[in-house]
């Protein structure tokens, strides 16, 4: 049984961990944006609401660069601005293509907004996975092997 559950460990941790962190992501979003509309921000004012959310918003994509870079993709990346950047950068990206769909889906095709979102969330999870392991925290390729000695 522990050899089994240490394989799919091994095969899976990458993934489990990821959906971990994503978890924690959401309570970091969650909190701050509690945390601003209770303490200084006023939900009621439009335009104190969309900072509480851009303020949530960034210090949940803070949170993700680091736990993605430490505990998921186990970075060892020493540009750690340039990967940031490129965290921020396709953060940015899949936030633009939530939008897109949510404007597609419900504006133009009439779908419920939250039937969409939760479809919406399932692209974007698989969108900030798959750009985070191929694109921000890809390893990077050795040089040319060494001939072998004979």
């Amino acid at each position: 049984m522990r050899e089994t559950v240490t394989k799919l460990w091994n095969k899976y941790r990458e993934l489990i961990c990821y959906l971990i962190v994503g978890a924690l992501t959401t309570a970091v979003s969650l909190g701050v944006y509690w945390l601003a509309t209770v303490k200084f921000l006023d939900p009621e004012d439009p335009v104190e609401l969309q900072i509480a959310n851009v303020v949530s918003w960034i210090a949940a994509v803070t949170f993700a660069y680091f736990a993605n870079r430490t505990v998921v993709f186990r970075s060892q990346n020493g540009k750690v601005a340039k990967e940031a950047g490129a965290f921020f950068l396709s953060r940015v990206g899949t936030l633009l293509l939530d939008m897109g769909i949510m404007f597609v889906a419900v504006t133009l095709c009439g779908m419920g907004d939250k039937l969409a979102k939760l479809i919406v969330q399932f692209v974007v999870i698989a969108a900030n996975y798959l750009l985070g392991k191929f694109v921000v925290f890809r390893k990077e390729k050795s040089g040319p092997a060494a001939p072998r000695e004979k």
